[in-house]
This record gives structure tokens, sequence and C-alpha cells, in this order.
């Protein structure tokens, strides 16, 4: 019974025919009163697995989430649909949230979109009680769960208290949902939010419509620039940086070199924050340069990169990053550039933060996880799913090392060289001058300190300064070498240096091929992002289909996206349905959006 009123209600309200992965099981599973924590990645459709149980189960839904400024999106979203849906956050005057408090307490609404400190004020859990007595809470979703992790990049606090839910109502099933967590995160959700008896669902992590690729980094700002324009001239998308300045002086560079370009990070005023997030998420073509202040549940599903011109700090950080590319299914790309200094700065702040011993530690093994990614001449897909603890075999045919197998070479001596160099000089210089001494250059810094004497002087002047830059970033990510804070990022050896000077050793390392040689080619964008897309730009049916779309998205001052999804577009311009019937078999056509937009789109492919 369940499973035919799930197959029905998920044609009718959300315009699908069919489930993904996992999503009957676990919604079979809350329907059915069962606790859940459900591991899906981004874009997998793991809001659906607690929205559909709450249109099954009598009451209302209650969704925590930390992410006030999108909640508003998540609510248009679903009212389009035709669910009865609010939030109530801080965002809201008096006036406002005493009318939501009154349909919920009314049993009006089917999901109340609630923010941790909210919803765990003993006020609201006693209206809660009421609303549980008389009209019933259907379940309890925790969204973002792994914000509970204090080893986690996204720890709030206010989540350990969430096991209250539990305590209070133990009658209410509970289904917590992450895109992003290891095996430690997951037993920490567990225990911190009382989740022992939860069934656990686990989807596979991998995300194939991401093309992974990794390039040295020389000139950021140009490599970017080329990336975007052969494949993303017109996309919307998003690069991180490390740093506040750096978002702005990258944003404001785009920005005069005709890119539509907007900065994001925390030292913003909040206004300005949220203009800017308002014009990402609906508007066409934007691009956010960004901190890690912003991205976590971006719901805006046509986003066709995402660029790092930083080194993340960890792989969690980098999956969950590059995971808000291409959320619709459809192709995307994520592009990253990073040289020795990306090594250095994050280790320098690794060492330098107040943090804990033991935190620091397990930082370490974070990063140096992510760096083996990045120097890895392997699968990059399969990398990431190893990390996540799951096996995956064969060629993915979507990431750098797959579509362009790199070459090693036996570095053996070059790494002698570049560790000697090190040593002779003593152990206090950065990259460039020890690639100088190395290559025999006599600039005044190298004549100052008289290292034109060393015996290491001009010993690798065979070798191109691209390809020391390559061997020192290695040597770097490898452990045989690392940034003394004391000294100014200066190198000093490691422990497991001392085998490769003495001979006892042999370094391979990967051959970096010349820069952007192996970069798609200059007619458009790569073939993975280009395969939806194909001979859209100049097809004046997909034009005429996105300006109705935006048209109508304007005029409701909701994002494009909560109208149709691009995928649905590419459905509509490729089937041409020619009645509402046909409309209504269209992937992402629910009864709801038949009703309000089906005879607009309708007039559009009759007119085109």
């Amino acid at each position: 019974m369940i499973v035919s009123q799930a197959q029905q209600r998920l044609h009718e309200v959300f315009g699908y025919s069919s489930f993904r992965g996992e999503q009957q099981a676990i919604i079979e599973h809350v329907v059915a009163g069962g606790d859940a924590l459900v591991l899906m990645p981004t874009g997998g459709g793991k809001s659906l697995c607690y929205q559909l149980p709450a249109l099954l189960r009598d009451g209302v839904a209650i969704v925590v989430s930390p992410l006030i400024a999108l909640m508003q999106d998540q609510v248009d979203a679903l009212q389009q649909l035709g669910v009865k849906a609010a939030f109530l956050n801080s965002s809201l005057d008096a006036d406002e949230a005493r009318q939501v408090t009154s349909q919920l307490i009314q049993g009006d609404l089917d999901i109340l979109y609630v923010a941790p400190e909210r919803l765990l004020l003993s006020g609201f859990l006693a209206q809660l009680e009421q609303v549980e007595m008389h009209t019933g809470i259907a379940l309890f979703a925790i969204d973002e769960a792994h914000c509970v992790s204090e080893w986690g990049h996204d720890f709030r606090p206010e989540y350990r208290n969430l096991t209250a839910l539990h305590t209070r109502f133990p009658n209410v099933p509970r289904i917590a949902l992450t895109a992003t967590a290891d095996a430690p995160t997951r037993a920490e959700i567990v225990e911190r939010l009382s989740l022992e008896n939860a069934q656990q669902f686990v989807s596979s992590f991998d995300r194939p419509n991401i093309r992974y690729r990794v390039t040295p980094k020389h000139k950021a700002r140009e490599q970017l620039e080329t990336f975007l324009e052969t494949e993303h001239a017109n996309d919307a998308g998003i690069v991180y940086c490390l740093s506040r300045r750096k978002v702005e002086e990258t944003a404001a560079w785009l920005k005069a070199r005709g890119w539509d370009a907007l900065p994001y990070h925390a030292g913003l005023d909040a206004s300005v924050r949220n203009q800017n997030q308002r014009r990402f998420l609906r508007e066409e073509g934007v691009i956010m340069v960004a901190t890690i202040a912003f991205g976590m549940g971006i719901d805006k599903p046509n986003v066709r990169f995402v660029a790092h011109l930083d080194l993340p700090k960890s792989m969690e950080s980098y999956y969950q990053e590059t995971g808000r590319a291409g959320r619709d299914g459809l192709p995307a790309n994520a592009w990253m550039t990073f040289g020795v200094g990306d090594v250095v700065s994050m280790r320098q702040m690794l060492d330098s933060s107040d943090a804990p011993a033991a935190r620091k530690q397990v930082e370490r093994q974070k990063l140096d996880a992510l760096l083996g990614f990045c120097e890895s001449v392997n699968c990059r897909h399969q990398t990431i799913l190893r990390y996540f603890g799951e096996q995956h075999a064969g060629n993915c045919q979507q990431c750098d090392n797959c579509l362009h197998p790199v070459d090693t070479w036996d570095a053996t001596q070059a790494a002698q060289m570049a560790l000697s160099a090190v040593y002779r000089t003593g152990q206090c210089f950065g990259v460039v001058h020890l690639m100088d001494v190395l290559m025999g250059k006599s600039n005044p810094k190298v004549l100052q300190f008289s290292h034109q004497t060393l015996s290491v002087f001009g010993v690798g002047k065979d070798i191109v300064q691209s390809q020391w830059s390559s061997v020192f970033r290695q040597l770097v990510a490898g452990g045989f070498l690392h940034a003394d804070i004391d000294s100014h990022g200066g190198l000093k050896l490691t422990e497991a240096a001392r085998p490769v000077l003495k001979g006892l050793a042999e370094v391979w390392l990967r051959r970096d091929a010349e820069t952007e040689n192996r970069k798609i080619s200059k007619s458009g964008r790569s073939a993975n992002a280009k395969a939806a897309y194909d001979g859209l730009a100049d097809d004046p049916l997909w034009l005429a289909l996105k300006a109705k779309r935006l048209e109508l998205a304007r005029e409701q001052a909701v994002p494009p996206y909560v109208i149709f999804h691009d995928a649905t577009l590419i459905e509509i311009l490729n089937r041409r349905p020619g009645s509402l019937l046909e409309m209504s078999q269209i992937m992402g056509v629910g009864r709801a959006k038949l009703d309000r937009y089906g005879d607009d789109f309708l007039q559009v492919i009759v007119a085109n």
C-alpha cells in the first residue's frame, strides 16, 4: 500500500515516474515509522526522502536546517508543487512569525523548516507538544547532519542538543541526512543524535556527471579565464578562494574582464551577502567568487562548474564544494589549480592554529589525503570513493587522469638535488630562492647569502623552472619537506628525506604535462559538459523556453529553476509536447506545475 501511494504522489506532486537509488527504501522505512540515517551525494535526491513521507504521514514534518538564507527558496520550490510549506527563522518579523506559528498549530502545514536555535527554545518545543497532541507530527528531518561533528568543517554546537527531539517525542520518526560524512563522522552523528537504532542508508558517493581536473598553478587568474572562455562562457558557477582579500580581488578582476562575477565572504555586510546570493540563485550565468562561507545547501541545480584557485582543507571539503556543481544530473566540471604555495600555506595555517593537538593531527591526515588526490596518477573518481570507503573499478572517462593518462618518472636524482639545496642553504628559504640556486641564477638575493659558492649552485640548470616547481610541489605534498612557521615558510627536511639523500630510497613523481596541454579544444566546452547542451545556444525554441521561465520566475520573485530545471526544459525541447496530457509525461512536471505553467509553455512551442 505504501509503495503504490508513494509512486502516485511522486508522479502527481513531483512529476517523476520512478525513484532513484535507495529513495524508495528510505521513504518506505520512514513512512512506516522508522528512524533513518541517510548518506547521499549532493544532487542525489535527499530532500525527497523526507518531503514525500511528510505528505504520506499524518501531521506536519519539521525540517531542521542551519541554512536560514536558503529556507525561502526551498519553501518556494515546495509551494510551486502545491505543498503547504513555510519556514520559521530570524528573517521573519514578529507578525510573520505569528502567522506561521498559527498555521502550524491549526494543522495547516505539510512541512515547516526551522533553524535549530528556534526549534530548541522551550516555548517552541511546548508548542510542538500541542501540535503532536492535536494534529500530529509526521517526522523530524535533520538536514546537514554532519554539522553535529566537532571534527567536521561545518560544526554547529546547537546540533548537539537535537537529542531533545527523541527525548520529548519518542514516537516521532527521525531522518538525519548528509552528503558528506566519512566513517568517523558517521559514527559521531549516530552517537550525538542518539540514532543507534536507526537504519543506515549509504548511497554511492560517486558523482559520475562531474569531470574532475587538477592542473599545476602558474598564472591562476589567466588559467581560470581560459577555463571559463573555453568551457563555460555563459554558465553559472562558483570560484573558491582561501582568503577574503583574494575573493574580492578575483571577483573585481573577472568583472573588469567582462564576467558577471560577485564576491561572497563572511566579512561583507550581511545585506551585500544576501543580495549577491539572491542574484546568484535567481539570475542566469552569474559567477560567485567565494570563501567556504558560501555554499552549504545551495539548491541551484544548474551550477555548471566549481573552480578552486586555492587548495581546500580536506577531501570532505573538496567533495562537498565540488558537489555543488551539476545537482541536476547534467554534465558539470570541477576544476582546480594548485602549487607548492598552496601546500605550504595550508600546512602553516594548520600548525599555527589554536586547535588541540589531537584535532591538528586529524586535520593533517585529511590534508594529506587531499594532497594525495591532487598528485595521484590514478582515476580521480576512484580516489575519492576509496577515501569514503567505497570501491569503484574501471576507467571513469570523467577525469583528467583517465582521459589523458599521466606519465611518471624516476625523479630520485632531482629529488636529491632539491633536498640538498634545502639543506645547504640552511633550511630557511622558500621555493623560488631554492630554484634560483639550483638553476645557477645569480640574482641579488643569491649573491647576498653567498649561495653561488655552494656545491648545489647550478647543479640543476638542465631542468627547466616549471619542472623544478613540480618537483618541489610534489616533495612538499609527499612529506619530504615541510614549511617552517618560524622562518616564514622556509622549507625544512623531514625524516622521510633522509633515505632519499642517502640513496636508500627512490622517488617517482608524476610528469606534469605542459601547462594546459591536457585541456579541451578551443572549439567550446569539454565533451562531457557539452553533451546535454550541444547546439542549444542558438536554438530558437531553447532560448524562448528559457526566456519564458525567467519571465515567470521574475513575476513570482523566485529562482528560474523553481519553475523548471534545465533537464525538464531540455526534455520539453526534445519531445515538443502538443497537449497538456503529453506535457504531463515530461520529467519534473507534476500536477500543480502542469496546471500553472502547462499552457504557457505549450504556447511557446507553438510559436517556435
